[in-house]
C-alpha cells in the first residue's frame, strides 16, 4: 500500500499519469426514474442530499477505479449525492500539500496508516462521524480499528484489504512434477533447491520496479519473514522502532530472503539475472510461470487480476485452474497461521453531512457486499459474505481475514515513518538486491528513521 504503492491495486495496465473517474448521480426527475429500477431500501438509513456533490481521490486506478466508481451507483441514485472519483498515481505525493493549501478532495482514500498520521498531524483531517464508528465497532476488528485512528482519534475506517504473503503456482505443473505445497519455510527452501537443480528453468521469478516506488514489492518479503521466523510481538516492535532497524532478528529475515532473491541458481525465471529484479515490473513478474520458465511468485491476494493483462479470461485463478497460490509456510508446520497484509482508508477533508454519508457507506457490510460481488478485491468487514468473491483463492483470503483464529498484521512499511517506510526501505530493498550486504543496508535505513 503506496499501492502508487498502492498502484499494487490497479488493474492490468499500468497508469503513469493521473486518470480521471466520475459518475454522476442523476438528480431530480431523472433520478426518480432510476430510482425505480433500484432498491433504495438499503439506503435510506443514510438520507437524502438531492444536489449534494462529494469528490473523492486516491491511487486506485483502471479496472478497480471502474469498479469503486461501480459500487456507489445505487447509492448515488436513492441519496442523490453526486459522487466523483478521481484517481492518480501521485496521489501520496500530492495529497498533504493539496490538503495545506485548501485544495484537498472531500475524501481521499489513504493506502498507509502512516500517511494517515501524517494527514492528522497537519490538522486537516476530519473525526469519523458517530455512524461510520458504529459501523467500524460493528463490522471490524479492534485492529483494523486501530488503523484507522491517530493519537486516540478515529479518522477513518477500512475499506478493502489484500493478503500480503501469497506464492503463486501452477497447479498443473505441480502435478506433473510431482511438487507439493511446503508446510514450512524450510520445505519452500527445499522445494527451490529441488526445481533449481533439475535446471531447465529457474524457481522463481520476481519484480520490485514500480515507478517512484520500486522496491516496495521486496518489503514484502522481508514483513513475511519478520513474522513468520519471529511472530507477531516481535513484529510489533520492529515497525514502531521497539527494536532498530539493524537489530540481528532483522537482519535474520533480511538474508532468509536473500537465500532466494540474491541467489542466482533461484531467479530470475523467463527474466535475466539477478539484477533485473529491480527493473522488471510488479505487474508482470509472475507471468513466466505460464510459460513454465518460472514455478513460484510471490505476490498479495489483490495479483489476480494481472494473470490476464489483456482484461480477458484465458488464464483462471483455481486451484485447478492456469495458476493458484498457496500462502507463505510458516517457519513450524504447528505456528499458527500469521499473515500480512495492506488496506486503504477513506479520511475526509471537509466536515459535511453528505460527505459523512458517503463514508458511512463505505464502512457499511452493504458496500462491502456490493464492491465484493463486482471482482478483483476482498475486504475484512465481518458482514461480508465470502461466497460473493470472484475467485476460490478470494474466497478463502476473505475467510482468513474472518478467522478470529487468524494472526493478522498490516505491511508493516505503511504502519513506519514515510522517510523509512515508503522511502529508505523501499530504496534498500534496491541496494540490497544489487548487492550492498545485509550489515549497510539495514544501518542506512536505521539512520533514515526519524528522532522521536
Amino acid at each position: 500500500m503506496r499501492f502508487t504503492r498502492h498502484r499494487r491495486l490497479v488493474g492490468p495496465v499500468v497508469a503513469a499519469a493521473a486518470v480521471g473517474l466520475a459518475l454522476t448521480a442523476c438528480t431530480g426527475d431523472i433520478a426518480n426514474e432510476d430510482a425505480a429500477d433500484v432498491d433504495c431500501a438499503p439506503y435510506e438509513q443514510y438520507g437524502t442530499f438531492d444536489g449534494k456533490k462529494v469528490s473523492i481521490s486516491g491511487t486506485i486506478l483502471d479496472l478497480e477505479a471502474d469498479r469503486l466508481v461501480e459500487s456507489w451507483k445505487d447509492f448515488q441514485t436513492c441519496t442523490g449525492i453526486e459522487i466523483t472519483y478521481q484517481g492518480s498515481s501521485e496521489f501520496e505525493a500530492q495529497i498533504a500539500v493539496l490538503a495545506e493549501g485548501g485544495n484537498a478532495p472531500d475524501i481521499g482514500i489513504v493506502p498507509q496508516p502512516g500517511l494517515l498520521g501524517r494527514l492528522a498531524d497537519g490538522g486537516w483531517l476530519i473525526p469519523a462521524s458517530e455512524k461510520v464508528e458504529a459501523n467500524v465497532d460493528e463490522f471490524w476488528s479492534e485492529d483494523w480499528k486501530q488503523y484507522g485512528t491517530y493519537d486516540d482519534t478515529f479518522y477513518a475506517a477500512p475499506l478493502m484489504a489484500s493478503i500480503k504473503g501469497y506464492i503463486w503456482y501452477s497447479p498443473s505443473e505441480f502435478e506433473e512434477k510431482g511438487y507439493e505445497i511446503p508446510k514450512t519455510l524450510d520445505e519452500l527452501n527445499a522445494l527451490s533447491e529441488k526445481i533449481a537443480a533439475e535446471g531447465d528453468h529457474k524457481p522463481w521469478c520476481v519484480g520490485f520496479e514500480s515507478g517512484d516506488a520500486t522496491g516496495w514489492p521486496g518489503t514484502d518479503w522481508i514483513e513475511d519473514y519478520m513474522l513468520r521466523l519471529h511472530g507477531a510481538d516481535v513484529y510489533d516492535q520492529w515497525v514502531t522502532h521497539g527494536i532498530p532497524f539493524n537489530d540481528p532478528k532483522v537482519a535474520e529475515a533480511f538474508d532468509a530472503a536473500g537465500e532466494i532473491l540474491k541467489n542466482p541458481d533461484m531467479v530470475n525465471g523467463g527474466i535475466g539475472d539477478v539484477s533485473t529484479i529491480v527493473t522488471e515490473a510488479f505487474q508482470t513478474a509472475g507471468l513466466p510461470i505460464l510459460d513454465g520458465q518460472c514455478s513460484l511468485h510471490h505476490q498479495a491476494s489483490f495479483y489476480e487480476t494481472f494473470w490476464n493483462p489483456d482484461g480477458g479470461d484465458a488464464n483462471t485463478v483455481a486451484s485447478d485452474g492456469s495458476v493458484f497460490a498457496f500462502l507463505m509456510p510458516p517457519a513450524n508446520a504447528d505456528d499458527p497461521l500469521s499473515v500480512t497484509g495492506g488496506g486503504e482508508f477513506p479520511v475526509a477533508f471537509r466536515d459535511a453531512e453528505e460527505v459523512e454519508a458517503v463514508r458511512a457507506y463505505l464502512s457499511s457490510d452493504t458496500w462491502a457486499n456490493n464492491r465484493v460481488k463486482l471482482g478483483g478485491v476482498i475486504s475484512a468487514n465481518k458482514g461480508l459474505d465470502p461466497k460473493n468473491a470472484s475467485s476460490e483463492l478470494l474466497e478463502q483470503s476473505i475467510e482468513i481475514l474472518q478467522d478470529p483464529e487468524t494472526t493478522f498484521r498490516f505491511d508493516g512499511s505503511d504502519l513506519m515513518p514515510g522517510a523509512v517506510g515508503a522511502d529508505s526501505f523501499w530504496k534498500g530493498m534496491v541496494a540490497w538486491t544489487t548487492g550492498q550486504s545485509t550489515a549497510d543496508t539495514l544501518n542506512t535505513i536505521e539512520s533514515s528513521w526519524p528522532a522521536s
